[in-house]
């Protein structure tokens, strides 16, 4: 089915969602050394357009989704502003871009509280996940607006798991110390979406690093709930990646019209 016949979380009778409005906030105020020296990673090109402006047009394909809230790098704002104003985005959606902090937690914090009153769903999308499908974004918010604290897509693990006491220099080999069962295991991808109230109590309460959001609904001691990922919600990391990532738009491109 295609994304202009698929109906979405918007589109759907008000006895089969809740009335609540949903918004975005992209943490993008990283580097990513790992992808090498240049830009900021969320500003490299893919297929000749930044990241980050794929990943604002990937939450913005949502029609449940009408505000996406960009966090740039501190300094970086009013270049990001520009960048966001320079291309075509949707029309029904709001944009709003917001300096961010040392941290991604901290970012998320700043993305926030720039949120009008009453959005009641919000997404945190990595701006290094480019290509997640609507169909993604779409089953995390009506996870979300079914009633789960916080909802994250994730994927099996096709590879088995080894966990290791860590070397005390990098290089050097590893004792494994335990192998867990591979199929109570997902690797997990982004948007992940909350009820916003509950994300803002995590943050006001969870003072700890951690590497994602979900953790720290954990942390409170309530339930994360995973949907089904897609293999094409990768995190471009690497220089591989991104060949990855260019294979994949290049194919949407040939085959949708991307």
């Amino acid at each position: 089915m295609s994304d202009e016949s698929r109906p979405s979380p918007a589109e759907m009778p008000p006895d089969t969602r809740a009335n609540t409005r949903t918004a975005a906030v992209i943490p993008a105020a990283g580097r990513g050394v790992r992808l090498g020296p240049g830009a900021p990673k969320a500003l490299r090109a893919l297929g000749g357009t930044p990241m980050l402006i794929h990943a604002v047009r990937a939450m913005a394909a949502s029609r449940a989704v009408t505000l996406v809230v960009v966090v740039a790098p501190p300094d970086g704002a009013a270049e990001v502003k520009s960048l966001l104003d320079a291309h075509a985005l949707p029309e029904r959606t709001d944009f709003l871009v917001v300096p961010g902090g040392e941290s991604r937690q901290e970012s998320v914090r700043l993305g926030l509280e720039a949120l009008p009153a009453d959005y009641d769903t919000v997404l945190v999308h990595d701006a290094a996940r480019p290509l997640v499908p609507v169909d993604t974004v779409d089953a995390v918010i009506e996870a979300v607006r079914d009633g789960a604290p916080a909802v994250v897509p994730a994927l099996p693990l096709a590879d088995t798991v080894k966990q290791v006491e860590p070397a005390a220099v990098p290089g050097e080999p590893e004792p494994v110390v335990a192998t867990p069962e591979r199929a109570r295991l997902r690797a997990v991808q982004t948007p992940q979406g909350f009820d916003r109230k509950t994300l803002v109590r995590a943050h006001e309460t969870v003072t700890g690093d951690v590497t994602d959001d979900a953790s720290m609904i954990e942390q409170l001691g309530l339930t994360v709930t995973v949907v089904p990922g897609h293999e094409e919600a990768f995190k471009v990391t690497r220089p591989l990646d991104l060949v990855l990532a260019e294979a994949v738009l290049a194919r949407r491109r040939l085959n949708d019209g991307f």
